[in-house]
């Protein structure tokens, strides 16, 4: 066999019928192992448990107070007081003493009066087995205590300890297997270079398996050589119960592991109908599942949670648990293939009771898309894309009441608004200037961030407002004064000086998307001096933020890009100052009383916003938080 030739995908099978096919396979038998109780934290049962002892074992008293015949108590009250005497009518006793015969009854001590030493009175009668907690009361000897397949929780061993259990026969964990793979990947940062890539990927299955209830059992990254990863993949499989193999999954001519779980053993299913997470293998060596993941984080991450997790619960006697899901409304147009079932994820928030999705980047290695989603939306296969303004199904990566607390930012992105989110709740979506309008005016956000220049007059945001709520008092909180300019590579070797350097052919420009205030800008002094935009090169190759803008100018993708100061500066880039501008926030009028805006605007008032925000470099504070009503 010819090792070294491109693999090409057998399967587009539905995931749940992949997950059926696969598991009815394995015919996986779980084991079991007997450990002490005060170790069994988080361990799943394997047999139901039952009481051996009764707790408490012995009548006891329930209260501090005294131990009386409730028969010799009765007829006292508080105008026929009775007296009673220690020793031969009560005895004194604690909670949780023994009652002793021929006492039925406790009576609290603050109920009781001293009248002498060694007599009381008291003031109402005592009926039986008052205040006494019977054998039994808490637990039954030969009572089930926890069932089978339960999972065992803090009060649990409390209850199992008081039911007289020393051990108990729990599910063992499985150990699984985790081999990345590729050339490329190494361990230690220190060796960080081009054309190297730092290995997360396995380090995110170690704690995922650790939080599903597996034992992980990591190895290091092994090259792509066939005859190599051939050993290791056997060595894992004779080590774990379950071999998770990272990256190698797709379509490359190094692409191996599908080749090397066919020699081994079988494969399954290579290839579901998952966006992204399509490459994925189902494989079967000596009777263990091996699992090919895509090395793309994102993927890596949905396909461990599709198709590892379910399988370890199996191990360990759980079933899979049901997501929790919503129905939203996406602020943006959401592109899908009718090949596969798209996981796309999102950032939530309420407003005006809508619960609104703002897709994050889609991209399969943009591992901060998982990092900062509330959410995960869910395009069936059965759908082309979703536009604007439509209702979608989301699986909740955190919980409603959170959400409800966040304040939606849907408009222009500026690194300021990871440092307000960093102090509030804040959920922000990068649509450009007039993308935020047009979310307002859906009713999809509570702000939006706008940087707008009205190109006659020079002045900034007051005419789009006007232009676009015709009718509709809204407000304008002051934000930020910021720079804007050309962020071009250290040094300024091609010379950049103004617009017209853009035009020139060893020039390639990095624009932001249609809408953008940046975008705007750009255009308007392109207007100003009379250049053509099809004579600057890259005019159409967008980015949605500054730091995108000034990534590509630093990774010599692009020479020039027009952005923030802060964004040239984090990348240790250098800035063409172009203009200063006002970054500004729209917000309804109504909303200016609502909580969240409320402490939006008092987040732009702090100290701690101004300093941190001054840290960054090219901004101003200038009216900052004051509110332009606009009719």
């Amino acid at each position: 066999m010819d090792k070294s030739k491109r693999n090409t995908y057998i399967d587009n099978i539905d995931v749940e019928e992949a997950k059926r096919v696969y598991y009815e396979k394995l015919n996986i038998k779980p084991n079991w192992e007997e450990i002490d109780v005060a170790n069994s934290l988080g361990r799943v049962t394997f047999e139901a448990i039952y009481a051996k002892v009764s707790s408490p074992n012995y009548n006891a008293a329930a209260m501090d107070g005294i131990l009386v015949e409730s028969s010799s108590t009765i007829g006292a009250t508080e105008v026929n007081p009775k007296i009673l005497e220690e020793g031969k009518d009560f005895l004194y006793i604690n909670t949780g003493n023994p009652v002793v015969d021929p006492y039925d009854a406790v009576i609290m001590i603050e109920d009781v009066i001293e009248v002498k030493e060694g007599k009381i009175q008291i003031l109402k009668a005592a009926h039986p087995w008052q205040h006494i907690r019977p054998i039994g009361e808490d637990i039954v000897a030969t009572e089930m205590i926890v069932p089978s397949k339960h999972k065992i929780r803090p009060i649990d061993i409390g209850a199992l300890i008081s039911g007289g259990i020393e051990k108990i026969k729990v599910y063992k964990k499985p150990q699984i297997g985790i081999l990345p793979t590729g050339t490329e990947i190494i361990e230690d940062i220190r060796e960080l270079k081009r054309g190297k890539i730092i290995d997360s990927n396995s380090r995110v299955f170690e704690a995922l398996v650790i939080e599903d209830g597996g034992i992980p059992n990591r190895y290091s990254p092994i090259e792509d050589d066939y005859e190599k990863l051939k050993k290791a993949v056997l060595k894992g499989i004779e080590e774990n119960d379950i071999l998770i193999i990272g990256a190698g999954s797709s379509a490359g001519s190094k692409d191996y592991t599908v080749n090397i779980i066919k020699e081994l053993g079988e494969v399954i299913i290579h290839g579901v109908a998952l966006k992204p997470g399509k490459p994925t293998i189902l494989g079967i060596i000596k009777g263990k599942p091996v699992i090919g993941i895509p090395g793309y984080p994102v993927s890596a991450y949905l396909v461990f949670e599709t198709f590892v997790t379910p399988l370890i619960l199996k191990y360990i006697g759980l079933k899979e648990e049901k997501d929790t899901f919503v129905d939203a409304i996406t602020s943006k147009k959401i592109t899908s293939s009718l090949k596969n079932r798209e996981l796309v994820r999102v950032n939530l928030g309420y407003v005006n009771d809508k619960l609104i999705a703002t897709p994050l980047s889609s991209g399969a290695g943009v591992t901060m898309s998982l990092v900062k989603a509330d959410g995960i939306a869910i395009i069936p296969r059965s759908l082309e894309g979703v536009e604007a303004g439509s209702t979608v199904n989301v699986r909740l990566l955190k919980s409603l009441k959170q959400i409800k607390k966040t304040l939606v930012s849907i408009g222009s992105h500026d690194i300021i608004m990871d440092i307000i989110g960093d102090i509030m709740k804040l959920t922000s979506g990068h649509v450009g200037s007039m993308g935020g309008i047009l979310a307002m005016k859906r009713g999809e956000c509570h702000i939006a961030p706008i940087h707008l220049l009205d190109m006659e007059t020079g002045e900034y945001n007051i005419s789009y407002v006007k232009k676009y709520f015709t009718g509709q008092k809204m407000a304008i909180i002051k934000g930020v004064k910021r720079h804007q300019g050309f962020i071009v590579e250290k040094g300024n070797p091609k010379g950049i000086k103004g617009f017209t350097d853009l035009t020139r052919d060893d020039v390639i420009y990095i624009n932001r998307q249609r809408g953008a205030g940046t975008r705007i800008l750009l255009d308007y002094h392109l207007g100003r001096e009379n250049i053509d935009t099809s004579n600057v090169k890259g005019y159409d190759r967008e980015m949605t933020t500054h730091m995108a803008v000034a990534t590509a100018v630093k990774t010599g993708s692009a020479t020039a890009g027009l952005g923030i100061y802060s964004a040239a500066k984090a990348l240790d880039l250098d800035f063409i100052d172009i203009a200063y501008e006002d970054y500004d926030f729209l917000v309804p009028f109504e909303l200016l009383e609502d909580e969240r805006v409320k402490e939006f605007i008092q987040v732009l008032k702090s100290d701690e916003f101004k300093e941190r925000v001054e840290a960054l470099g090219g901004y101003g504070f200038e009216n900052i938080g004051e509110i332009i009503v606009v009719e």
